[in-house]
Order: C-alpha cells, then sequence, then structure tokens
C-alpha cells in the first residue's frame, strides 16, 4: 500500500512501534537499513491469489531477515505496508510504516494476523482512494471501516494487539485482505477494476522507474 499523497515519512512526528509510544525514530526505520529489495509481485501473479500459510516457527534469523528485506523493499517503493506474498513469500506476515488521521506515524511488522470485525453498529465506512505496490501506478475509491484492530505475534512470538485509525486502518485492513489471498481490485465492481488495470498498463513503466532510481539512490 503506497504512503497517502502529501505525507512524507517525518523523524519529528509522534511515533509508535509495535503498538508502543517511543520518543523518536528515524525516518529511514533500521531494518531498512540492514535489509536488500525484493521484487514486488504484481497482480495476476499465483502468490497473490490464495491464503498464506501461518507462520509456526519464531525467533529464526530467516524470519528477522525477511522482515527486514520486507521494509527495504516497502521503502524502495514508497509504501505504507507490505504482506509477504508482495515478495513471493507464503507466510503470514505483514510490515507497516504508516501515518493515522492524528498524525502518528505507525511502525512495525505483525505475524499470524487476525482482522477483528466491528460491531454492527459502531461499523463507518469511509470511501476513500487506496492503491497498492502490486497494483503499480493505480488508485481506486474502496470502502473500508474507519477503526481497525488487528491481533498477531511479533517475530519472537510475543502477542500483538495493533489498533489503527484513519489512513492506518486502510493499511491493516489492506495488508490482511493481502494474506487472505485478495487484492484491493476483488473489492471493486468490474468496470472499476478495469479502470484499475488500465491505469497501471499506463503507469507501470514510471513506477517501476522510479523504484530503481530510488533504489540506486540508496545503494541497493
Amino acid at each position: 500500500m503506497p504512503v497517502p499523497h502529501g505525507q512524507p515519512r517525518s523523524i519529528d512526528r509522534r511515533v509508535r512501534v509495535q503498538g508502543e509510544p517511543v520518543d523518536s525514530y528515524p525516518a529511514l526505520p533500521p531494518e531498512a537499513g540492514r535489509g536488500s529489495v525484493r521484487r514486488i509481485t504484481v497482480v495476476g501473479e499465483e502468490v497473490l491469489s490464495h491464503p498464506c500459510r501461518e507462520v509456526t516457527q519464531f525467533g529464526t534469523a530467516e524470519l528477522s531477515a525477511l522482515i527486514d528485506d520486507m521494509f527495504r523493499t516497502m521503502y524502495v517503493a514508497d509504501g505504507a505496508g507490505l504482506a509477504a506474498n508482495q515478495v513471493g513469500v507464503d507466510v503470514r506476515l505483514f510490515v507497516y510504516d504508516c501515518p493515522d488521521d492524528r498524525g502518528i506515524r505507525h511502525v512495525g511488522h505483525i505475524i499470524n494476523p487476525v482482522l477483528d470485525e466491528p460491531d454492527a453498529g459502531r461499523r463507518r465506512l469511509i470511501d476513500d482512494f487506496e492503491g497498492c505496490l502490486s497494483v503499480p501506478g493505480a488508485a481506486m475509491e474502496v470502502p473500508r471501516t474507519d477503526r481497525a484492530v488487528v491481533r498477531g505475534f511479533d517475530k519472537d512470538g510475543a502477542p500483538l494487539v495493533i489498533a489503527g485509525t484513519g489512513y492506518f486502518a486502510r493499511c491493516l485492513q489492506h495488508e490482511t485482505d493481502h494474506l487472505l489471498g485478495h487484492t484491493y481490485l476483488d473489492r471493486l465492481s468490474k468496470r472499476d477494476r478495469r479502470d484499475a488495470l488500465r491505469q497501471m498498463e499506463d503507469r507501470r513503466a514510471d513506477v517501476f522507474a522510479q523504484r530503481e532510481a530510488k533504489g540506486a539512490s540508496l545503494g541497493r
């Protein structure tokens, strides 16, 4: 999921890391500094269209390296969230670096996430534009609830509860969808889906060029 337009990352915003407030945090997360860029899968690839496997082994070097690589890849692609199957890995994991509607920056990862469905009486749908790093260059209005809670685990197996509002709530829902084998295109009408795919075909070359340039500027 792309960074929202007009809201660049900042070292000055209030920040929550893994759901907990911190006094300060760098613009480039430490994980991104350690990781390597991986190829981002594109809609139509099989790994994006089926539910991902649960992680059963925590605290491994392989899992930590995957998280680092996902942060690096997300940053190079100007993303606010990235799921493991978007780098071709079939496991239930996503990373995020995303603002909410109060200007708080949320950074972290979550494994085996489960989205809590809001009660019908408290469910408020918001239509807003949404993009996806696996649908490069396209953006369409998608209805999402204005609040979201995701429960899961960190890389060491400790329980996590991550709550979000505004754009961050949208991000949590978007990335959880990925791990269930869905992209935001699945929530569109046939007409809007065709429109999104046309946008992608028109703009994907420019998006890939921008990613390549940013990756080169960071030395990969």
